[in-house]
């Protein structure tokens, strides 16, 4: 019996953080390891919108944007066991990190602007990003969200240079220490 066996295998894993900080790759393979399928947020939202999220993102606006992944997010995190990868910005409102908190155990996969920007500087998919100094943008992103990424998480697994199977296997052993239910909800403050 592996440790995974002995967790319940019915929780959902949400894992969070900046663009580029691997919620896509390291959720693939988490849940390729785990045996749960994969729930991303961004595909599932492109898949409604009919086009990619920086276009709609750019001719609707990011608050129209925002309703539609709080849509999404509500309806992902009552979608059962799984391994759900969110959008970097998915923390932005208290109604999201408070559902994923109560539903789901939380990771925050925490990288520096300095890692982010060294994997994205060649990346034009990402709306946020498309400024003269992306850099800086980062910085901008991670003074406003790392507060709110830490609110919703149960876990926080520093990036850094490891693999992504090493990352993986520190979720796992995370996972397996915290043992076989979800942490209960805190009371969180109300911080818009």
């Amino acid at each position: 019996m592996t440790g995974w066996d002995r967790l319940d295998a019915r929780i959902l894993i949400a894992l969070v953080g900046l663009p580029g900080s691997g919620k896509s790759t390291v959720g693939r393979q988490l849940a390729r390891r785990l045996q749960l399928p994969l729930l991303d947020s961004d595909q599932v939202i492109e898949s409604r919108l009919g086009c990619p999220i920086r276009e709609y993102f750019e001719r609707e606006g990011e608050a129209s944007f925002r309703d539609v992944e709080a849509a999404v997010l509500d309806e992902l995190t009552q979608a059962g066991p799984g391994v759900l990868s969110t959008g970097g910005g998915a923390v932005l409102r208290l109604e999201n990190r408070q559902r994923l908190y109560a539903r789901s155990r939380v990771i925050y996969l925490k990288s520096t602007p300095e890692e982010l920007f060294r994997r994205l500087r060649h990346d034009r998919n990402r709306p946020l990003l498309q400024v003269a100094d992306p850099k800086a943008r980062l910085r901008e992103l991670y003074v406003v969200r790392d507060p709110l990424y830490r609110e919703a998480a149960h876990f926080t697994i520093e990036t850094g240079r490891p693999s992504v199977a090493m990352l993986v296997n520190m979720i796992v052993m995370q996972l397996e220490l915290a043992g076989p239910h979800p942490t209960p909800p805190e009371p969180q403050p109300a911080r818009q």
